[in-house]
């Protein structure tokens, strides 16, 4: 009946089937940093960032997830035209990354559906240079049809431990209306989200199989006891939290 629909199911579909194998690689290093009481960071500019915020502070998700916010490429940073110019300036995600307090064998999830940008592609350099093992959510046919923006002459992909295709669109806007060129309704953000989820959700059920009895689950802060849940399971991980709570 409606297009987008029609869009997002086949594309759940096709990266569920043709990224099993990338997925099931993130669960496990997901759940080993966690078992590991090790730190997982997220990371993206712009709109990429609104999978950080899906994976940060979330009810549901895992507490053990820290993410990255550069205030100069946020999406309430006006003129909004100022983010692009912040996440194509060379030294903007070097200096975000060595305020970040990576260690080695933590995990940062990056998010870019170009991956071209110098933000992300600095972020990726320099959590690696730490030793670092970093997850990948791109559109590869986006990235590779797409120059880099960056002195090294790579896309982030270039730089990941794991690479997940979203299998969107070059240009990620997905449905053509008849009678005008561009095409409208981006599916990276349901996609990546979905991916996201997903890797969380199959970590969680690794780590019970595993005999965790308390996973580093947040609970709802709307529910009865909820914050007091929280605040137990923040004492537990709070070595892998850099988050003020």
């Amino acid at each position: 009946m409606f297009s987008y629909f029609d869009k997002i199911r086949a594309l759940l579909n096709k990266v569920e089937y043709e990224q099993q194998e990338q997925i099931n690689q993130a669960v496990v290093m997901m759940t080993e940093a966690t078992l590991k009481k090790q730190a997982i960071f997220a990371f993206g500019a712009s709109h990429a960032s609104i999978i950080t915020q899906e994976l940060y502070f979330r009810a549901g998700g895992l507490i053990n997830v820290n993410p990255i916010f550069g205030r100069e490429v946020m999406l309430d940073t006006e003129p909004i035209t100022h983010t692009s110019k912040m996440e194509r300036m060379v030294g903007y995600g070097r200096l975000l990354a060595e305020k970040t307090p990576f260690t080695k064998g933590d995990v940062l999830i990056l998010h870019s559906v170009s991956g071209r940008n110098p933000v992300t592609i600095e972020m990726a350099i320099e959590a690696k240079k730490k030793g670092v093992n970093i997850i990948g959510i791109t559109n590869l046919s986006y990235s590779k049809n797409v120059e880099s923006r960056h002195p090294s002459g790579e896309n982030m992909y270039h730089y990941c431990d794991v690479i997940i295709d979203n299998h969107g669109d070059i240009g990620d806007a997905t449905i053509q209306i008849e009678g005008i060129d561009q095409k409208v309704a981006p599916t990276s953000t349901v996609i990546g989200a979905t991916i996201a989820n997903t890797i969380v959700a199959e970590v969680v059920k690794r780590l019970v199989e595993a005999g965790h009895e308390e996973p580093p689950i947040f609970y709802s802060a709307n529910l009865d006891g909820g914050d007091q849940l929280n605040k137990a399971l923040f004492k537990q991980y709070k070595d892998t939290i850099h988050y003020r709570f």
